[in-house]
C-alpha cells in the first residue's frame, strides 16, 4: 500500500506530545527555558520484558547495568515536556524554532522504532493530510532518502548518547526504572540542575554506570518474575518520579 502525505499545519502534533530529544537537543531545550522529562524503561538479561524480535534494537539503545544479581538493559529517553501546546508555537500555530527544531519533529509522521510501522489511523493529522501531496511510502519503502537519513541519525543518537544519559541520571539520583512493556518511570528534574549536570558530564566523561538500578513494576505477578531473575525491586512509594503503567493502555 502506498502512502502520500502533506502537512496542513494543523499543529496537532505540537500539542500534548513529549518529543524525544538527542542529548544536544535536551541541553538546548533546557537553555531555552523548557522542561525536560526523563522516561526510563528496562528489561532483564534473561529477556524478561522484551519480545525476542525486538532485542537487537532494544539492546543497541540501552545501557548495560546491574540490578541486584541480574544484568539489565536500561533505555533512557530525554523528551521535551509538552502539556498543551508546545512552548515554541506562536499565535499562528507556527514553530518559532523551525530551523533548529528537534530531529523527531523533522521526522514526523514517520516512526523512529523500526518495529513500529507507520499507521495513519492513529496519527492526529486530519484526513486531508493523507489525501494528497508527495509520495511518502511506495511499495512499503520510504521514498524520501533525506528523511530516511534523519531517521538513522535519530536512532544513532539514541545509541551514542545512552552512556552519557546514564551518567547524568546517576548524578541526578535517577536509579529506578520500569520494566519494558509494563510501564515507564517518569522524572521531571530541576532544569538548572539538569543543565549543570549535562555540562559536568560533558567536561568529565565517565564510562562508569554508577549505582545499581532497581525496578518499579505494576503488580505482584511481575514483581515475582523480576525477583526470581535476581533483580532488585523498589519497596518504597515514588517520591521523585511517577510510574506510568502500560497495563491499562
Amino acid at each position: 500500500m502506498n502512502t502520500t502525505f502533506s502537512c496542513v499545519g494543523c499543529g496537532k502534533c505540537c500539542n500534548d506530545h513529549h518529543v524525544p530529544l538527542t542529548l544536544t537537543e535536551a541541553r538546548m531545550w533546557a537553555a531555552d527555558g523548557g522542561q525536560v522529562i526523563v522516561l526510563v524503561e528496562g528489561f532483564l538479561g534473561n529477556g524478561l520484558g522484551l519480545p525476542v524480535q525486538q532485542r537487537e534494537h532494544a539492546e543497541r539503545r540501552s545501557v548495560v547495568v546491574q540490578s541486584g544479581a541480574s544484568e539489565a538493559f536500561v533505555a533512557i529517553t530525554f523528551a521535551a515536556y509538552n502539556v498543551g501546546p508546545c512552548r515554541n508555537l506562536d499565535e499562528d500555530n507556527l514553530c518559532r524554532i523551525y530551523e533548529r527544531r528537534p530531529l523527531v519533529c523533522r521526522i514526523y509522521p514517520m516512526e523512529i522504532n523500526p518495529h513500529i510501522p507507520l499507521n495513519t489511523s492513529i496519527k492526529e493529522c486530519p484526513p486531508e493530510s493523507w489525501e494528497k501531496g508527495p509520495d511518502l511510502i511506495v511499495g512499503g519503502e520510504l521514498v524520501d532518502q533525506e528523511l530516511a537519513g534523519l531517521i538513522q541519525r535519530s536512532r544513532q543518537a539514541d545509541r551514542d548518547d545512552i552512556r552519557t544519559k546514564d551518567a547524568i541520571c546517576a548524578l541526578l539520583g535517577i536509579r529506578t526504572t520500569a520494566l519494558k512493556g509494563d510501564g515507564f518511570t517518569a522524572y521531571l528534574p530541576d532544569m538548572t540542575a539538569f543543565a549543570t549536570v549535562i555540562d559536568q558530564v560533558a567536561q568529565q566523561p565517565s564510562t562508569e554506570s554508577g549505582s545499581d538500578w532497581q525496578f518499579h513494576v505494576s503488580g505482584d505477578d511481575i514483581a515475582g518474575q523480576v525477583l526470581a531473575a535476581g533483580a532488585q525491586l523498589t519497596t518504597e512509594a515514588p517520591v521523585n518520579y511517577a510510574f506510568i503503567s502500560l497495563r491499562a493502555a
